[in-house]
């Protein structure tokens, strides 16, 4: 508990949040809190400290002993998975085909998301599935292009200010492959589908995807949203998307300031592109991060139809149709560490490993 304290911090992170306001947050949030939500507070809690044990280091040139603290290794914590993020878009990135991209979305009502929000695994299958179908419908219809498509496609829980909005987001390459797997058809200009079609068909998926979960849909609109957005050669798409996939919904350069019980953080404004500052609860904010936490083993991202792992044989045949030089996959070494007293690098000499959870120590 913090009752009664000021706590003024500035350079924040959420690992500092979640250890002072944490416990206040899970007897306010006690009904809406799931298995998933506790365990990723849990690790955020202990990242980087001697609860989950230490990293021996020794300087080889003037023998110098020091410690290091790990990480924790979630995928929703924001101070860990930075790897994990550049490897995801080094792998989508060896994909690309010299074709133009689309950025397809395709958006939950308001009035699922409290559905949503109560059956996770079942809605958010149900929204890849539905997405995936609209598209190869359209695909299927289209005479410039063919039934042998692919796509990328990532879950989003989250809008610019934190609240639940489930969409998913499908990065498309306007290329495909006929029914005999033989010719390579494209599509050129800044038009792939018209939005408000694709709104409609996936729609109607969505109700039978519900209906086939033996899941009640709830009242909702006529008219569904869904946007379809030329992004050129798809690169900066999917530079967007890997931000989101493992370090949770807000980069800890966002979080501004903790003062008297109250963060102050930012996100960009997207009519006007610019950083807007918002002042939350602690508890709140803390909150409002954690609920994004997806079930466990769910899988936020998915490749689908030629760009699925099981068709590399059939894209790597079609980059070479197209003469698609690839580079080789090569990650950014991780940081030295450097010998705080000659600066030269250490060498790590041992791991000491162990979990204590906050909730019972």
């Amino acid at each position: 508990m913090v009752i009664g304290v000021i706590v003024v911090i500035v350079m924040i992170n959420l690992a500092t949040i979640a250890r002072l306001y944490g416990e206040q947050m899970q007897l306010k949030y006690a009904n809406q809190m799931r298995p998933e939500h506790r365990r990723a507070l849990d690790d955020i809690q202990l990242c980087h400290t001697p609860l989950l044990g230490h990293i021996e280091y020794r300087c080889r040139d003037c023998d110098k002993h020091q410690q290091s603290y790990p990480s924790c290794g979630n995928r929703h914590c924001p101070g860990c998975q930075q790897h994990h993020n550049a490897q995801w878009l080094q792998r989508q990135q060896q994909r690309l085909l010299p074709a133009q991209y689309y950025l397809v979305t395709f958006t939950l009502p308001k009035q699922w998301r409290g559905l949503c929000y109560g059956y996770q695994k079942t809605v958010f299958n149900a929204l890849f599935q539905s997405a995936a179908d609209t598209l190869a419908s359209f695909f299927n219809r289209d005479k410039q292009l063919g039934p042998q498509h692919g796509c990328c496609m990532v879950l989003h829980t989250h809008s610019r200010q934190l609240e639940f909005h489930p969409h998913v987001h499908c990065i498309v390459p306007a290329l495909a492959m006929d029914k005999s797997g033989q010719l390579i058809k494209q599509k050129s200009g800044r038009y792939l589908f018209n939005a408000d079609n694709l709104a409609k068909v996936f729609r109607g998926k969505m109700h039978q995807a519900l209906t086939d979960a033996k899941l009640k849909a709830p009242h909702s609109p006529k008219h569904w949203v869904a946007d379809c957005q030329h992004v050129g050669q798809g690169e900066q798409a999917l530079i967007y998307l890997s931000r989101y996939l493992y370090r949770g919904v807000i980069a800890e350069k966002n979080m501004l300031a903790l003062s008297n019980h109250k963060v102050t953080w930012q996100y960009k404004d997207s009519n006007t592109k610019q950083f807007v500052s918002r002042i939350d609860n602690a508890v709140d904010f803390l909150w409002r991060v954690i609920k994004h936490t997806l079930p466990k083993g769910f899988r936020r991202s998915r490749n689908m139809g030629l760009l699925h792992g099981n068709a590399k044989l059939k894209l790597r045949r079609i980059q070479l149709w197209l003469k698609v030089k690839l580079s080789e996959i090569t990650l950014k070494p991780r940081p030295k560490i450097m010998c705080p007293c000659c600066h030269h690098e250490m060498v790590c000499t041992g791991v000491v490993r162990k979990r204590m959870n906050m909730t019972t120590r």
